[in-house]
């Protein structure tokens, strides 16, 4: 070796970065999120959702959220499940989760306020999103449903 010579020439970078998008833009990554600390609210919600999935096929309201539903979302800054992608969702899975499990019992209500409106989202959209349609959403409600299917197990 010669001195003051750069090392990192030598042996390259074998480590990729991951950055925070790519982590997050998976659909799987909903299942990872659902292993620690989830709220037993959203346990409760998840789990009524996919029985009432199991007998029924699916789910049995197909009433879309009200504007006082879509207001609340807008407030804390959450867009409605066919416009979040993936990444968004795991996002606010995380943050609801920190919310429902932190000391505040304001955000802890407003976490399950807020989980108990997604469930709402992605009863309807199970319901109305057909092959066709579902082009048009992004992959967001997807990823939400694979985390309450997990949650609920």
């Amino acid at each position: 070796m010669h001195k003051g010579g750069n090392l990192s020439c030598y042996f390259g970078s074998v480590k990729k970065e991951v950055k925070a998008e790519d982590y997050y833009s998976n659909v799987n990554t909903a299942i990872a999120l659902g292993k620690v600390h989830v709220p037993i609210k959203h346990k409760q919600l998840a789990s009524n959702y996919v029985l009432i999935k199991k007998i029924f096929g699916s789910s049995i309201a197909s009433i879309p959220i009200t504007n006082a539903d879509r207001a609340t979302l807008a407030r804390h800054g959450f867009l409605p499940l066919e416009n979040s992608s993936a990444s968004q969702v795991n996002r606010q899975i995380e943050q609801l989760k920190a919310w429902a499990n932190g000391g505040d019992i304001l955000l802890a209500a407003y976490a399950n306020e807020l989980f108990e409106i997604r469930i709402k989202e992605l009863k309807y959209l199970c319901l109305t999103v057909t092959s066709a349609r579902s082009v048009e959403f992004k992959d967001g409600f997807k990823a939400f449903e694979k985390y309450v299917e997990y949650i609920a197990r």
